[in-house]
């Protein structure tokens, strides 16, 4: 995700890192928030030079108009529906005009509450949502989508999958 100069990216949800550290690598200035303390200690462990902070994607410590891009990868699917207005309303206020987010997660129309998963006892809720519905809610947030990318489920892939590319409006 190159963001033409306007700043740098915020991989939300960033989990362990890995994909923050591709971004550095990749010659990005990349930094990465999530909600759980434990992922962020996995992250600065494996990555001690990278910036790693526990927060929200409701209220995320950067200034407005900050950001050129947000990269919010597989994360969404774990905010509560009602919550997602107001998170794609905090991308907007730090997107630079003309930052970019890409998206991508599960879709669907069901939730979800695993018991078992990596291995191990698992306990969270998952939200899938149409694709349709989060295209209108990123809309409802002034962010506009340039481009979306569907997979139906095929071999490994269980669940039908997208990802979306959305903008900032440049000011006029």
């Amino acid at each position: 995700m190159r963001t033409a100069g306007l700043g740098p990216v915020a991989d939300l949800g960033c989990g362990p890192g890995r994909i923050t550290a591709h971004l550095t690598g990749l010659g990005v200035s990349a930094f990465g928030v999530d909600l759980s303390p434990k992922m962020i200690e996995l992250a600065r462990n494996a990555y001690p030079d990278l910036r790693f902070t526990e927060g929200s994607m409701t209220a995320l410590e950067t200034g407005d108009d900050e950001l050129g891009g947000i990269l919010a990868w597989y994360s969404t699917h774990h905010t509560p529906p009602q919550w997602l207005p107001a998170v794609f309303a905090e991308f907007h206020r730090t997107l630079a005009p003309g930052g970019f987010l890409l998206w991508g997660d599960y879709v669907g129309d069901e939730r979800l509450q695993p018991t078992h998963g990596y291995g191990r006892p698992v306990s969270y809720e998952s939200h899938l949502l149409p694709l349709d519905r989060m295209v209108g809610l990123l809309g409802q947030a002034g962010l506009v989508v340039t481009a979306r990318l569907e997979q139906e489920p095929s071999g490994r892939v269980k669940r039908p999958h997208a990802c979306l590319l959305a903008r900032k409006p440049e000011r006029p």
